[in-house]
């Protein structure tokens, strides 16, 4: 069973190999799981405890782009709520990573001890 922590990111589905996040997450020691927008309900669905949501807006997004990942954020918060899920909007690999760090801040990402 694979017990590290995973988190949910969500693009548009244009993945350049410069913009993914797994790598950066995998080395902060999160198990990612990558999903296009439209599936994103569906996918949280069976990831049951997410360590937190990235939604990945593209660099280059125009307004109408930017404003479904922002009512996504919006709906997710407040759904997520209750568990204390950190929904976090970027729209780079690294300011992703140091949002993600301040977000979870002291939680540890190491596997608990057997």
């Amino acid at each position: 069973m694979n017990a590290m922590p995973k988190v949910l990111v969500v693009d548009n589905g244009d993945r350049a190999p410069d913009s993914a996040l797994s790598a950066e997450l995998a080395g902060m020691g999160y198990a990612s799981v990558t999903t296009p927008f439209e599936a994103a309900d569906d996918v949280l669905a069976l990831i049951p405890s997410p360590a937190a949501v990235v939604l990945q807006m593209p660099r280059h997004a125009g307004w109408a782009e930017r404003r479904r990942f922002l009512e996504l954020a919006t709906r997710l918060r407040k759904s997520l709520a209750d568990t204390g899920t950190p929904v976090i909007v970027t729209g780079g690999v690294s300011g992703a990573a140091t949002m993600l760090q301040n977000q979870l801040g002291m939680h540890t990402v190491a596997a608990p001890d057997l």
